[in-house]
């Protein structure tokens, strides 16, 4: 057993990640033991976080792809065990970083991770499909994303995502966000719940004490975006991502009919109410591309909703907040994009060419390449002398 190899095993060990936590295996302790036997056969023993970890079979494949391909193993005995209890504590305390329980990273001045709350005044404008494929668009320029399905009482994000049945891993009181094929991790109250069909039914301090919780005691890793999809209208978890994330910034859904769009400048003054800064209008639903000019090769659109409503909300917005605040992109009636998020595969990924996915990349690429403005956001300045 030559130490060299042993010290080759360790090193592709190191480029395994944990697929929920997306940290090396080796930094997370995960590695118990590592020997190699007279003819070669690198016996490994790795340790889950908890026992039945749904993604054991990516790690027994991941680290036995890695170390298969080392000259001089000729085989892997991989054995998957799972941590003690002061194993997961110890994980626990490297995954927080030192920090106390209950902080939320993204509120600490040194965050990096730009968030991006998703509202609307009104239901059924699209606001989740919406957020759904920004995220996915973003990720697919290689960003880092995460997304909150902070819609207590609608959670449609995981369905739209394809991971309606997942459960997340709960390291003692530190809970792993859903990984998806995409790359882009997740976490609603519908994973937390017992039952998929089971009816949410909360006021106001509950509302509050699980939007901390997807914020707080959820492992979100580095992020380089992470967005939270709201509930409609101004109510209770509005109110709360104002107290705990005041400078998460705001993108506001609406159609272009004149009830959403009324309704959709009360959600962008919420959310200014609340000091946070609304940074565009996306106007969903927008038009119906006609099918039959289309392949005659002409433009023709059938406003089905009215028009102008988007344009309304920016311009309004814009005047009683003193700052621009633009029309992000016009979204177009797509029936790919309405199936994908009923088969749980998003237009971005599914049909990136389709005319919907075009138009959602375009507005991800807008939010993703903005930088932060002051404008319109309070600074916590407190004045301590007079001249």
């Amino acid at each position: 057993m030559s130490t060299p190899l042993l010290d080759q095993i360790q090193a592709a060990l190191a480029t395994v990640n944990d697929p929920e936590i997306k940290r090396p295996i080796t930094e997370l302790g995960m590695v118990d033991s590592v020997e190699v036997d007279e003819a070669g056969v690198a016996q490994i023993t790795v340790l889950l976080t908890v026992a039945g970890c749904p993604l054991k079979d990516t790690i027994n494949r991941d680290v036995t792809a890695a170390v298969s391909g080392i000259s001089g193993v000729t085989g892997v005995d991989l054995t998957l065990g799972v941590m003690t209890a002061e194993q997961r504590s110890g994980l626990q305390e490297t995954l927080r970083g030192g920090q106390a329980q209950r902080e939320i990273p993204f509120a600490q001045p040194g965050s990096l991770t730009k968030v991006l709350a998703i509202a609307s005044g009104k239901g059924g404008v699209g606001k989740s499909s919406v957020t759904v494929n920004l995220a996915l668009a973003m990720a697919k320029q290689g960003l880092k994303v995460g997304i909150v399905d902070a819609d207590i009482y609608g959670h449609s994000v995981p369905a739209m995502l394809g991971v309606a049945d997942h459960r997340p891993t709960q390291v003692d009181d530190l809970i792993m966000p859903v990984p998806t094929p995409s790359g882009v991790s997740v976490i609603s109250i519908g994973m937390l719940k017992p039952r998929r069909d089971q009816v949410v039914a909360w006021r106001g301090p509950m509302l509050d004490r699980a939007l901390v919780q997807m914020l707080a005691d959820v492992y979100w890793g580095d992020l380089d975006v992470l967005l939270l999809d709201l509930p409609p209208g101004t109510g209770d978890v509005a109110i709360s991502l104002g107290q705990h994330l005041p400078g998460a910034e705001v993108v506001v859904v609406t159609t272009p009919q004149e009830a959403a769009a009324e309704v959709a400048e009360r959600a962008g003054t919420m959310a200014s109410m609340m000091h946070q800064r609304v940074v565009g209008v996306v106007e969903n639903m927008s038009f119906l591309p006609c099918p039959h000019c289309a392949a005659e090769g002409t433009e023709h659109r059938l406003e089905i909703f009215g028009s102008g409503g988007g344009e309304r909300v920016a311009a309004t917005l814009s005047e009683r907040f003193g700052y621009d605040v633009p029309v992000l992109g016009q979204v177009p009636i797509d029936v790919s994009l309405r199936e994908g998020g009923d088969a749980g595969k998003p237009i971005v990924d599914s049909d990136p060419t389709a005319p919907g996915a075009v138009a959602l990349t375009a507005v991800a690429t807008r939010l993703a390449g903005r930088g932060r403005g002051l404008a319109g956001m309070q600074l916590g300045l407190t004045p301590t002398s007079k001249f």
